[in-house]
């Protein structure tokens, strides 16, 4: 007989993912789910537009929301990207999906369907306008690419001869541009991304948690943006008495050790994350626990 979704459902490796995974079964209706999109529910591929969340994402995220009391999707992409790459718009049992974008800058809700943001900061536009020549000026960055993110810009080395020196040459110089109008920098793999200051994965993650009155918490991660959500959830844990328990699963990458370093499960990649989700869906009981 093959083997079952509880069966399958892996073991954290630390006490603090123990304890987190734990609470999230013993009382899921007050558990946040919180993932990452790009190369935790999708494959990291060389062009993001050509990016999907895996097969399996929609299916076990059906099974799994109305399980629990809200999935968030927290990404860097536009809310409204997101959205339309990972296929979440319209699906039955996707009611408790919220999807932050830009860091939570932005916020699309399955149910009403629609993006609520601010106004953009003014010195996307002005970057906007430079970085094409500041990148032109440079033949040893020649194959590096600027992704338009609307909220922020994003340059890209996965295609240049040395990808690697060429992130490493350009962070001086797009740190210095960034800074001229307001911006900052955030690394990733073989990505600058150059956006505003004042949000990040881990405040948009505590005030969700916040928002929900949540009693655990998991997140799951990719890149070093997703540190900032890792260190928020370090942080509720370590709350005292009255801590949230939460998971931190790495969408395992040999590009980014800093994270696989400080999670409690390890996952070999989205087919992994997407695996691991439904096996939960499966554990979960089918309506909410009687309390």
């Amino acid at each position: 007989m093959g083997s079952t979704p509880e069966q399958s459902l892996p073991t954290p490796t630390t006490p603090a993912g123990r304890e987190g995974l734990a609470a999230l079964l013993a009382r899921p209706e007050r558990a946040v789910v919180a993932l990452d999109f790009d190369g935790t529910l999708a494959e990291i591929v060389p062009d993001p537009e050509q990016a999907r969340a895996h097969p399996g994402t929609v299916p076990a995220l059906a099974a799994l929301a109305p399980k629990v009391a809200s999935v968030a999707v927290i990404t860097g992409r536009p809310a409204d990207v997101a959205v339309r790459h990972g296929g979440f718009a319209g699906v039955p049992g996707l009611d408790h999906l919220v999807v932050l974008g830009h860091y939570g800058a932005e916020r699309w809700d399955a149910v009403s369907g629609t993006v609520h943001a601010p106004a953009p900061h003014p010195g996307v536009a002005a970057v906007r306008a430079e970085l094409p020549g500041l990148l032109e000026r440079f033949a040893s960055w020649r194959g590096t690419w600027i992704e338009e993110k609307g909220r922020a810009l994003a340059v890209h080395t996965r295609r240049a001869a040395d990808p690697q020196a060429a992130f490493d040459a350009l962070r001086g110089p797009l740190g210095a541009l960034a800074a001229r109008h307001g911006l900052i920098v955030e690394p990733g793999r073989l990505v600058l991304e150059l956006r505003p200051p004042g949000m990040d994965k881990g405040v948009a993650l505590t005030e969700f948690v916040r928002e929900t009155d949540a009693e655990s918490v998991l997140f799951a991660g990719d890149d070093l943006g997703d540190l900032a959500a890792y260190a928020a959830v370090e942080k509720l844990r370590a709350e005292g008495p009255d801590g949230i328990p939460g998971l931190l699963v790495c969408s395992g990458s040999a590009e980014v050790p800093e994270l696989a370093e400080r999670a409690d499960l390890l996952l070999p990649g989205p087919g992994a994350v997407v695996e691991f989700l439904s096996a939960l869906a499966h554990r979960l009981p089918s309506g909410p626990t009687e309390v």
